[in-house]
C-alpha cells in the first residue's frame, strides 16, 4: 500500500501517461490521414510533429499544394533532404479540403493535450520537490530521464524497506519470470502481470538504455539478438529495478556504469582463471579459489548493474 502522499502523486503521473498515450494515438491518426492523400512526410523526417513536419501540415491546411514550395519549409537537418521531401510531397494535389478540415481538428486536439501534459508536469514537479535527491539517483541510470524517474518513483515510493531485496522489487514490478508449477516446465516462462504503468516506464528505459554504450546497453543488445526484444526488455527492466532498489536504499549513491565492454572483460578474466588453474593443477597442486571482498564504497557510494 502506497503512502498517502504518493497516492496523490501517482494519480497525477498516471493521468499524464494516459494523456501522452492518447496524444501518440492522435499523432498516428494524423500520419495515416496524410498517407491516405499519398503524402509520406514521415518517411523522410524523423518526427512528423516536429518543426518541419508541423510547418508543412499548416501550409497544407492553408491551401499550399506545390511540393517544391512545401519542401523548402524544411528546417535544420531536414534541409539536407529537400529532394526526398519533394518526392514525399508529390501527392499533395490529392490533399482535399476534407483532408484539411480533419487534419485541423486532429492538430488542435494534439495541441490541447500537449498543454494539459505541460500543466500536469508542472504540478508533478511541485509534488515531487521533497524527493529531488531520489529523482537524481534514478536519473543517473542509463536510459532514465526526468519523466521516467518521476513515474517510477511515484509507483514504487522511496521507502525500500518494504522490499527486502531488489529481487523482491523486481517481482512486484512484474519484471520476473512467472511459474505456477513445481514440476518440469514445458516451454519458456512468461513474466507475471503487474503494474502496467511501471511496466510502461521500464519498457521505455530498457529500450533507451539499449541505445547507450553502457553495460545495460550491451546486455540489452546481447539478449535481443538471442531471445528477441520483448524478453530483452523484461530482463533489462529486472536489472534496472534491482539497481533502483540499491540506489534508493543508499542515500547519496549514484549509478556507476561497468562499461560497454563488461562482458568481454568478464569472459577474458574467466579464460585467464582457467589457464592459471590448469597450469597449477598440472604441477600437482589442488586449487581452491576464493574471491577477496570488494572494498566498501565511500560516503557517496556507487551502484552497479546486477
Amino acid at each position: 500500500m502506497a503512502a498517502p502522499e504518493f497516492r496523490i502523486i501517482r494519480l497525477h503521473t498516471r493521468y499524464r501517461r494516459d494523456l501522452i498515450q492518447e496524444r501518440t494515438r492522435d499523432k498516428q491518426r494524423a500520419e495515416k490521414l496524410l498517407e491516405s492523400a499519398a503524402i509520406k512526410i514521415s518517411a523522410v523526417v524523423s518526427d512528423l510533429h516536429g518543426v518541419t513536419g508541423r510547418d508543412i501540415m499548416d501550409h497544407l491546411i492553408a491551401g499550399e499544394r506545390n511540393p517544391r514550395v512545401l519542401a523548402q519549409l524544411a528546417r535544420t537537418a531536414a534541409r539536407r533532404k529537400i529532394t526526398e521531401l519533394e518526392q514525399a510531397l508529390e501527392g499533395a494535389e490529392f490533399f482535399t479540403a476534407g483532408h484539411a478540415g480533419l487534419l485541423t481538428v486532429m492538430l488542435e486536439r494534439i495541441d490541447r493535450v500537449t498543454a494539459d501534459i505541460t500543466r500536469l508536469s508542472e504540478v508533478i514537479e511541485q509534488l515531487l520537490a521533497p524527493y529531488e535527491e531520489q529523482l537524481q539517483q534514478a536519473e543517473s541510470m542509463p536510459g532514465w530521464r526526468r519523466r521516467s524517474a518521476q513515474d517510477a518513483i511515484a509507483e514504487t515510493g522511496v521507502d525500500m524497506t518494504r522490499f527486502p531485496t531488489g529481487a523482491h522489487l523486481a517481482s512486484w514490478g512484474s519484471r520476473a519470470p512467472l511459474d505456477h508449477q513445481s514440476g518440469t516446465r514445458k516451454g519458456r516462462a512468461r513474466s507475471k502481470k503487474g503494474n502496467r504503468y511501471l511496466a510502461g516506464v521500464l519498457g521505455e528505459t530498457a529500450v533507451a538504455a539499449g541505445r547507450t554504450q553502457t553495460r545495460e546497453g550491451a546486455r540489452y543488445r546481447r539478449l535481443a539478438r538471442r531471445l528477441g526484444k520483448p524478453k530483452a526488455q523484461v530482463a533489462v527492466g529486472n536489472t534496472q529495478l534491482k539497481v533502483l532498489h540499491k540506489l534508493l536504499s543508499s542515500p547519496g549513491m549514484r549509478y556507476e556504469d561497468l562499461g560497454a565492454d563488461y562482458y568481454e572483460r568478464r569472459a577474458s578474466l574467466r579464460r585467464q582463471i582457467r589457464h592459471h588453474v590448469t597450469q597449477l593443477e598440472s604441477l600437482g597442486f589442488d586449487v581452491t579459489l576464493c574471491r577477496t571482498p570488494d572494498p566498501q564504497p565511500g560516503p557517496a557510494g556507487q551502484a552497479h548493474a546486477v
